[in-house]
């Protein structure tokens, strides 16, 4: 018998899912599947309720919500033989695009029944896990404000973003990597592990979560016009035709910034406050088993 896991976030997508306990039951015969199935009711309780889950040593555990659920559920199973399912009901579903995982709940339900894995890649910032991207330039701002908007839709994020272009200001920053040394005021400094960001936008279109790289993109200080050829050309992903913004191939990196205590960070789309001007990011080489549709 094949034990699954569940933990839904019940407002991911502006809690407009109406992904069910009785629905999930449903999709399952008693006789070959034991079914669990647990709500988040706030913030980093999907992180309780995997630890939990984990004590019960099931097959998989899936996380039904948004790139922020995925982390908290994930980041738990780094380390397990355990296998993470998802089905995404979250606004951006950066992850579950780039593992070709549908919104539609009977065609993601499909893939968990087949059981199929692969080991994909993980990020490590400090003593915190990404999975799809993190940063520490105006999208870390981006995210703050779109977090305070209460409304998790693409035009919310689009006002954000707009918002914060107005406001952001590049503070220095010292990155090191491949014996190399950049001290740069950077409008953006975003590393991923893979090609989408969420609402089909990418700035590292061609990232691989099994190439065992992270992409990391540098974008220096810019003039008002140039932040809108950003954003039209973040919107179109053709972010390579942007001449300002260095492309990376990176394996760890060391970050510095000087004038800062602590730093704020986007990951994975939510927003952290990180109690540190250091960092240290690095890629984990499949590190994490993910049912994918093979």
């Amino acid at each position: 018998m094949i034990y699954i896991h569940f933990i839904i976030n019940p407002i991911s997508g502006s809690g407009k899912h109406n992904l069910s306990a009785s629905y999930i039951l449903s999709q399952f015969p008693k006789d070959k599947y034991k079914i669990e199935v647990d709500y988040t009711n706030q913030k980093k309780h999907a992180i309780e309720l995997t630890k939990a889950a984990i004590a019960q040593n099931p097959d998989y555990i899936i996380a039904c919500g948004g790139d922020g659920t995925i982390n908290e559920v994930a980041s738990s199973l780094i380390g397990t033989s355990i296998k993470l399912g998802i089905v995404p009901v979250g606004s951006g579903n950066g992850l579950a695009s780039n593992l070709n995982i549908p919104r539609d709940f009977d065609k993601a339900i499909a893939i968990i029944k087949k059981g199929h894995a692969t080991a994909m890649d993980v990020g490590q910032v400090n003593d915190k896990y990404f999975f799809s991207n993190m940063g520490i330039g105006i999208d870390a701002l981006i995210i703050k404000k779109y977090e305070r908007a209460g409304k998790r839709t693409l035009p919310a994020y689009i006002k954000a973003a707009m918002s914060s272009s107005l406001e952001f200001k590049p503070k220095k920053t010292i990155v090191h990597f491949d014996n190399q040394t950049l001290e740069i005021n950077p409008l953006m400094l975003f590393i991923s592990n893979s090609n989408e960001m969420g609402y089909n936008m990418s700035l590292t279109p061609k990232a691989s979560l099994q190439d065992g790289l992270l992409d990391m993109i540098v974008i220096p200080k810019l003039s008002f016009l140039e932040k809108i050829m950003l954003g039209f050309n973040v919107l179109r992903n053709s972010i390579e035709k942007f001449k300002k913004a260095q492309h990376f191939l990176v394996k760890e990196i060391q970050i510095e910034m000087p004038s800062k205590i602590f730093i704020d960070s986007q990951i994975d789309g939510e927003q952290h406050n990180l109690k540190t001007n250091k960092l240290n990011i690095k890629i984990l080489p499949e590190a994490l088993n993910v049912l994918v549709d093979l």
